[in-house]
């Protein structure tokens, strides 16, 4: 089947298969290939009651792919963009407060700076350790940046 040849209810259904989508987002991204809002809105209805479509959904993508990365501001911010429900972003807030202050989980070898490589001061002691070089001395990079 030609990719111009697909009907809305296929679109929406490619969409959802990549990722999950808010109603407001998959109403912009399927309007300019329908004639009539009317029978798009019949669609998402359709959608949501089947658990197609779902905003709670969403917030807990949003929320599990941003948290390690941004705060709780802009995440919820990034939601009110999106369109979600106010409620649905009050609810996931707890949660995300929670989650930004745990550290990511790190592999100690990728991350490990031995001291023979930290920056050292005039007397040639590593700044970090405040010790001279020592040959099996490593440092989480985490606890001197």
């Amino acid at each position: 089947m030609a990719r111009d040849a697909l009907t809305v209810r296929q679109r929406a259904l490619n969409y959802l298969a990549r990722r999950e989508y808010t109603r407001d987002e998959l109403y912009r991204k399927l309007m300019p290939y329908t004639e009539e809002s009317d029978s798009l809105e019949d669609l998402l209805a359709d959608f949501k009651a089947r658990g197609w479509l779902s905003e709670q959904r969403f917030v807990e993508q949003v929320v599990h792919a941003r948290s390690g990365r941004y705060g709780s501001r802009y995440i919820a911010h990034e939601l009110r963009e999106k369109g979600v429900a106010e409620e649905l972003i009050a609810q996931a807030l707890p949660q995300l407060r929670e989650t930004i202050w745990k550290p990511p989980a790190r592999s100690g070898r990728k991350n490990s700076v031995s001291c023979r490589r930290m920056r050292r001061n005039v007397r040639n002691r590593c700044v970090f350790c405040k010790a001279g070089v020592r040959p099996g001395c490593n440092r989480q990079a985490a606890e001197w940046q």
